[in-house]
């Protein structure tokens, strides 16, 4: 069912004027003035069967005056000698729309404005001209037709400043016949659609770049295949060559699909809290041995500095892992050749730190923002020629979002750079 429809329903029949039901009321009473009347002249002046029959009468239509209620109608509501004003049950129900809202009179001044409203458009805005918010000429016309016809249209605003912004608003007739300036006529929603833009771009973006970074070693594969078949088919040496490039174009196209996979299950499982007790100590000293022959091959020197004391913290210990091995592998792949790579434990009060330094050429502030963007990488070359697949610090980022916990980069050029993991500690 549309809110929206059963919104706009709901405030022309509260916009509506109260005086029929004022005048049922006031007939209601009465009849009750006049039963009770005639149950006296009868007792007067005929039988108690009579005078019953008036008293019953006279009950009946005290109960009529003191609870009048019709079955579909939402004019007024009347309980208990007590009536609520229709101008507050639709005030009511503005404030129950999730989405911005506000009401317009006959002269588009803004009557009301709910509280959704009032984080969107800011207080003070109750008796201006609706133009106050935006003169956007689609806008205004709408506000214009609706006004005329009671016509319901929905429109786009775009915003260029202070930031761009895409908005959508639906502008709903009341239907009110009463002729006051405080008469609701207009019911203005707005949804902003700027997330929902973005999240879209996100996607094809990725796709695009999914699909650009598997076409490009297929198209690498099928190029030396068909070499092989044609004028390499009798060089040997050429042969193996080019079956030597073809095999690392097949190694590079798993590790994407692999590092794809992960991506995947990280996002899937993101909103569910971990609950198991990790110890990093023996997660980070796990990782640090099985990564020792890349360090060799580097001629880098990798050190691990435990910590003073227990370092436990409520994680999944394959996706921890999985964090630092990303992490020290950056750093043995892009520090310095035949430099140092650090790994240390700290706290802060509450939390653990795992920092992992290089001394390698460090990066430009322009990137640090987009480092944990899919796909994102300062040398593309550079990159592909070690391995990456760009997909690395983004996988880090989202399982550190399930772990509550934060990604901190220092770096700067020439000084190499310490990525470093904030986690909550486990008392």
């Amino acid at each position: 069912m549309d809110w929206r429809a059963t919104s706009e329903d709901w405030l022309k029949r509260l916009a509506a004027p109260a005086e029929a039901t004022a005048a049922r009321v006031a007939a209601r009473r009465e009849l009750l003035l006049s039963a009770a009347a005639l149950s006296v002249l009868f007792v007067l002046f005929g039988g108690l069967s009579i005078a019953a029959a008036c008293l019953g009468l006279a009950l009946l239509g005290a109960w009529a005056a003191l609870f009048p209620t019709e079955l579909g109608s939402g004019d007024q509501v009347i309980a208990k000698g007590h009536v609520e004003s229709s101008g507050e049950l639709w005030k009511h129900l503005i404030e129950g729309i999730p989405e911005p809202a506000l009401i317009l009179g006959p002269t588009g001044h803004i009557l009301y404005v709910n509280a959704s409203g009032h984080d969107l458009l800011g207080g003070g805005r109750i008796g201006l001209h609706f133009t106050s918010l935006s003169r956007d000429p689609e806008l205004v016309a709408a506000v214009d037709t609706a006004l005329e016809t009671g016509r319901t249209t929905t429109v786009e605003l775009q915003e260029r400043v202070p930031v761009e912004r895409r908005r959508s608003a639906t502008v709903a007739g009341l239907g009110s016949q009463d002729g006051t300036l405080s008469s609701p006529a207009l019911l203005i929603t707005v949804r902003d659609l700027t997330e929902q833009d973005r999240l879209a771009r996100m996607r094809a973006d990725f796709v695009a770049n999914a699909s650009h970074e598997l076409r490009t070693p297929l198209a690498s594969l099928k190029g030396f295949v068909e070499t092989l078949q044609g004028a390499a088919k009798d060089d040997p040496n050429a042969r193996e060559r080019f079956l030597r490039v073809m095999s690392e174009q097949a190694d590079r196209m798993t590790r994407l699909i692999d590092d794809l996979l992960s991506l995947s299950r990280v996002e899937m499982r993101e909103h569910l809290p971990p609950s198991e007790r990790v110890d990093l100590e023996e997660a980070l000293g796990h990782v640090v041995q099985a990564l020792q022959p890349l360090a060799e091959r580097t001629q880098t020197t990798l050190k691990l500095q435990p910590p003073a004391g227990g370092a436990l913290v409520r994680g999944d210990r394959d996706e921890l892992v999985q964090v630092f091995q990303n992490l020290i592998q950056n750093a043995l792949k892009y520090g310095k050749q035949g430099g140092v790579v650090e790994v240390s434990i700290s706290r802060r009060p509450g939390r653990l730190l795992v920092s992992v330094k290089d001394d390698g050429p460090g990066i430009a502030p322009q990137h640090l923002p987009r480092l944990t963007e899919r796909f994102y990488r300062i040398n593309v070359a550079a990159s592909r020629e070690r391995g990456g697949t760009g997909l690395g610090l983004a996988i880090v980022k989202h399982i550190l979002n399930r772990h509550r916990g934060e990604l901190e980069v220092q770096s700067a050029v020439g000084k190499g750079s310490t990525f470093t993991v904030d986690l909550p500690a486990l008392a």
